[in-house]
């Protein structure tokens, strides 16, 4: 008898209480894989109500909510739920799910068992348990990324980060520097630039897209292209999105265009990326800012070109094109550096996203930037899986209209994986 025999037993065991977790969940009980756990160390879902600022709404259109079981279900298909609605939504989900779910239990490691029997799990009260099938769904974004030149700005401007930030009515008086341009970047700069604040905004790379075109959301318009069911790597946008997927654009108001230069016209200063604190206190950017917005500017119209061809090949009766995109506002120089002193800064807001923290996973699936390899959610580990990462196998994979899609076809290959494994056409009994 190994040492491990006498531990709890699970067939599946989920980690991450988020959108995917509760997905595979749901997938499992419809194939009669009841025994399994859901393992969330917090709240199920909380990062939707913890780290969103008070004006945080769907950048796609509420119809593509539809989660597995769940699909929305208001009169305003075509419309951009509300951080309040976003909330009645997923709690209805986890109503809805029936997962086996132990909330604030943390999995601090889960590593597999030596000839295959599984995976040992220890949560954070020292208690042991054994999965046979174990899927990692706790996401990619873990960790906040905050540079270490943050330690070296002055005590008196305050610093947030975006999963920190929640109105402009939270920061002090005078500027604020929001840095990082790709949806919450670029929406937070938004949600501060309409609250009447003097916004310095340092731009990267992120693309854009326009929210409406030729009489349709053109997330609609790239759905019937198929855009969001495409693998990625068959991917006609994967150059541009596949690496970083924030488009910036907004469901604000029923929805438009976020046009940085239209921003820096009304009075927002534009940055390029922020690189550096220099000992005097002097803010170095990269003087690329003219290169930037000219490529989301080509994002922007080469999309809007795409539809425009899908249009025409299939004779779609739809208003006529727009011309391209032409710019409202030309930086007339590169803004390179800005001292801190006199700026007026009280505030600098991090927008550049999240790193992944599996530290706690001992299994060796990780590829040389700490990120889990999988064709599809399966890794080389048996009975190890991935999901709720973005990208993991469709453009669609990280938005509510793709995560049970994928939950799906994990959940299949769980099922067809326990049933190899049970003696005489029986799944083996869990304890």
């Amino acid at each position: 008898m190994s040492a491990t025999s006498s531990l709890p037993h699970h067939r599946v065991a989920i980690v991450g209480g988020g959108q995917a977790g509760l997905s595979v969940s749901h997938h499992l009980s419809a194939r009669g894989i009841d025994e399994h756990v859901v393992f969330e160390k917090h709240r199920a879902m909380h990062v939707w109500e913890t780290q969103r600022w008070d004006s945080f709404c769907l950048v796609t259109p509420n119809w593509q909510c539809a989660l597995p079981g769940h699909p929305y279900a208001g009169d305003d298909p075509h419309g951009f739920m509300k951080k309040d609605e976003i909330l009645a939504y997923l709690r209805g989900f986890k109503a809805k799910a029936g997962a086996q779910l132990r909330e604030g239990v943390a999995v601090q490691l889960a590593k597999p068992l030596p000839g295959g029997e599984g995976f040992l799990l220890r949560t954070g009260d020292g208690a042991e348990c054994i999965a046979e099938q174990l899927v990692v769904a706790s996401g990619g974004y873990h960790q906040p990324i905050v540079p270490r030149l943050a330690e070296r700005l002055p005590g008196s401007i305050v610093q947030l980060h975006s999963a920190q930030y929640r109105n402009p009515a939270q920061l002090p008086p005078g500027k604020v520097l929001v840095v990082g341009a790709g949806q919450s970047g670029a929406q937070i700069a938004e949600d501060l630039h309409l609250a009447g604040r003097e916004v310095l905004l340092a731009i990267g790379d992120a693309p854009r897209c326009a929210r409406f075109h030729r009489g349709r959301d053109v997330v609609d318009w790239l759905a019937d292209m198929g855009y969001y069911e495409m693998p990625v790597d068959q991917h006609p946008l994967r150059e541009g999105v596949r690496d970083n997927t924030n488009h910036y654009v907004t469901g604000r108001d029923g929805g438009r265009d976020i046009d940085l230069r239209r921003f820096a016209r009304e009075g927002m200063q534009l940055y390029g990326a922020l690189q550096a604190l220099d000992p005097d206190g002097t803010l170095r950017f990269a003087p690329r800012l003219r290169e930037v917005l000219d490529s989301a500017d080509r994002t922007y119209n080469g999309i809007n070109a795409s539809i425009d061809r899908h249009i025409a090949e299939r004779g779609i009766v739809a208003p006529p094109a727009p011309a391209p995109y032409e710019p409202l506002w030309e930086p007339a120089a590169e803004r390179e550096t800005l001292a801190l002193a006199g700026s007026g800064i009280a505030a600098v807001i991090w927008c550049i996203g999240f790193t992944p923290d599996f530290g706690w996973l001992d299994a060796p699936i990780f590829n040389g930037r700490g990120h889990p390899a999988h064709r599809r959610g399966v890794t080389a580990v048996p009975g190890l899986y991935v999901l709720g990462l973005p990208w993991l196998h469709t453009w669609g994979s990280g938005r509510f209209s793709g995560v049970g899609k994928d939950a799906a076809f994990v959940a299949e290959r769980i099922a067809a994986s326990l049933k190899a494994a049970a003696p005489a056409g029986e799944l083996a009994p869990c304890v």
